[in-house]
């Protein structure tokens, strides 16, 4: 299925380092903005799984299944798949995926954080379905962005080859989190990989398109952001009277594509 969004028509076609506890956090939740990943593959998962699943306790009705700490999609893949079977059990109440993790909120009257875990680690060993395809949006943006000079002369480029390199791509939704309707996009090609601003922006406007580390995103609503803005659109991310709210899935794809202002 594919959506398309504005009216021209598309062209054919963080720093870096090892993951603490407040990386974990948001390697799980994707809750920190700020988070830029270290490395990015796109292979596709083997027949099974031989990841070794960590469980980690949050809280006393919670926990958290750790498949991997690299931003992979394959991983990707079987967290999403993993939290998609955790949310036929009738223990659990909820279950959502992270970039290669699993945060399980479970019914402490049905099951415990051992036998839980347990059933967890078995799931996880089984190979994941057949991957459909994500639904396909097509964005257009202008590439005009307050940082789009400064992104160019970092990088040895000029703006219009920033522009056109971002474009490339068609980005997988790896998750949704930050702010409502926020996307984290990747993998970003490796010309535009560079560390998040050292100074983070108070605001940032609504429809920024933004790339930090090997990922890209677009900021759905005015929030403060340490990400690189080389563009914008007028594409509506966050739509508060729709079920689900957020255009994108995980799991998604998203092609963007320039336009004239």
């Amino acid at each position: 299925m594919t959506s398309r969004h504005g009216m021209s028509s598309p062209p054919p076609s963080s720093r870096h380092g090892r993951p603490g506890s407040r990386a974990r956090a948001c390697f799980a939740l994707a809750s920190c903005q700020g988070s830029s990943t270290p490395f990015l593959s796109a292979h596709m998962p083997p027949p099974r799984s031989t990841t070794r699943v960590r469980i980690h306790p949050l809280g006393d009705t919670a926990l958290l299944a750790e498949l991997g700490t690299r931003l992979d999609t394959a991983l990707n893949t079987r967290a999403i798949a993993l939290a998609a079977a955790l949310k036929k059990r009738r223990d659990v109440r909820q279950a959502v995926a992270g970039y290669a993790t699993v945060t399980v909120h479970f019914d402490p009257d049905q099951t415990t954080h051992e036998a839980l875990g347990s059933a967890i680690k078995r799931l996880a060993t089984k190979r994941p379905p057949m991957e459909e395809p994500g639904r396909l949006h097509r964005i257009p943006v202008v590439y005009d962005g307050p940082d789009l000079e400064s992104v160019a002369g970092a990088l040895g480029l000029q703006p219009q080859a920033v522009a056109e390199i971002h474009t490339r791509p068609i980005y997988r939704v790896f998750l949704v989190g930050f702010v409502p309707g926020w996307a984290y996009l990747g993998p970003l090609p490796e010309e535009l990989a560079m560390p998040r601003r050292d100074v983070p922006r108070t605001l940032v406007p609504a429809g920024s398109v933004a790339i930090a580390g090997r990922q890209t995103g677009i900021y759905p609503l005015a929030t403060p952001g340490g990400w690189h803005l080389i563009g914008r659109t007028s594409v509506k991310l966050f739509l508060p009277d729709s079920d689900p709210p957020s255009l994108f899935r995980a799991g998604d794809r998203v092609k963007f594509f320039g336009v004239r202002p």
